[in-house]
C-alpha cells in the first residue's frame, strides 16, 4: 500500500459524527489505509467504541471526543485536544448531522433551527477552527457530507424534511465557496452527496419507502458502505490533488 495514490500513512483525520453510520464507514476506510483517527460526536460512548475497534483492528492510533459541533466553545476545545493528542490534523470530515421529519406547514421553528445549527453552523465552525491549523501548515483536505436531498426536491411521501434538504444545499454551496477562498493556500474542499444509505437517520424512511426508492433508482439499489468509502478515500488522498470545490453524488444515479 505504501506509495499508493490512496496511502494515508502518517495522516490524521478528524471525523465528526464518526461513532456510527456514514462517519464510521469513513473512519474505518481511512484507518485501513493507514491514517490515525479522531472521532467526535455528542455521544461519546459510540465514538469510544469506534476508536477502540479501529485501534485493535488496524493498529493505528484512534481517540474519541465528545462534541456538539454547533457549540463554538466545544469545537475549539475538541480541536485543541486533537491537535495536542495527534500533533496535527490533515483531513477533516464534516459528517455530523441532524434531521427533522415534518410538513412545512407544521415545522416548529426550533426544529428548523436545530437542523441548521448542526448541519450548517457546525460545518462552518469545524472548518474554520481546523482550517486555521491547515492554513498554517499549507495543506489540508476537508470533506463535507451533503446529500442528494440538497440536489433535488423529493416528494413529501418520500422525504418531508425541508430543513434537512435546505441545510444540505447550503453545505454544497459552502463547499464550493470555501474551496474557492482557500484553493491557493493548499486546502482542498469537496463534498459527498450520498443518496439513500441504510443508517440510523434514514431507517424510518427506508422502512416505509424502500421499494419506492429502489424502483426509482437507476441502479435499482440502496447505497452500501464500500461505495461511500471509495469516494471518501479518493477525496482524502493524493489521488484527488487536482480536485477541489466538487460535490460528488454517490447515489446510484438517483439525482440524474
Amino acid at each position: 500500500m505504501e506509495n499508493s495514490l490512496f496511502d494515508l500513512s502518517g495522516r490524521t483525520a478528524l471525523i465528526t459524527g464518526g461513532g456510527s453510520g456514514l462517519g464510521r464507514y469513513i473512519a474505518e476506510v481511512y484507518a485501513e489505509y493507514g491514517a490515525n483517527i479522531a472521532v467526535c460526536s455528542r455521544k461519546l460512548n459510540n465514538c469510544q467504541e469506534t476508536a477502540n475497534y479501529l485501534e485493535s483492528k488496524y493498529g493505528i492510533k484512534a481517540k474519541a471526543y465528545e462534541c456538539d459541533v454547533s457549540n463554538e466553545e466545544q469545537v475549539k476545545r475538541v480541536v485543541e485536544a486533537v491537535l495536542f493528542d495527534f500533533v496535527g490534523i490533515d483531513i477533516l470530515v464534516n459528517n455530523s448531522g441532524a434531521t427533522w421529519g415534518e410538513s412545512v406547514e407544521n415545522m416548529p421553528l426550533e426544529a428548523w433551527q436545530k437542523v441548521m445549527n448542526v448541519n450548517v453552523t457546525g460545518t462552518f465552525l469545524m472548518s474554520k477552527e481546523v482550517g486555521n491549523h491547515m492554513l498554517t501548515n499549507g495543506y489540508g483536505k476537508i470533506i463535507n457530507i451533503g446529500s442528494v436531498a440538497g440536489l433535488k426536491a423529493e416528494p413529501p411521501e418520500v422525504l418531508n424534511a425541508i430543513g434537512y434538504s435546505t441545510s444540505k444545499a447550503a453545505i454544497h454551496h459552502f463547499t464550493k465557496d470555501l474551496a474557492r477562498k482557500w484553493a491557493g493556500r493548499g486546502i482542498y474542499v469537496n463534498a459527498i452527496a450520498p443518496g439513500f444509505f441504510e443508517t440510523k437517520m434514514t431507517k424510518h424512511v427506508i422502512e416505509q419507502h424502500a421499494d419506492r426508492i429502489v424502483k426509482h433508482n437507476p441502479m435499482k439499489k440502496l447505497g452500501d458502505s464500500k461505495s461511500l468509502q471509495g469516494t471518501a478515500l479518493f477525496l482524502a488522498s493524493q489521488a484527488s490533488d487536482y480536485v477541489t470545490g466538487q460535490v460528488i453524488a454517490v447515489d446510484g444515479g438517483s439525482s440524474l
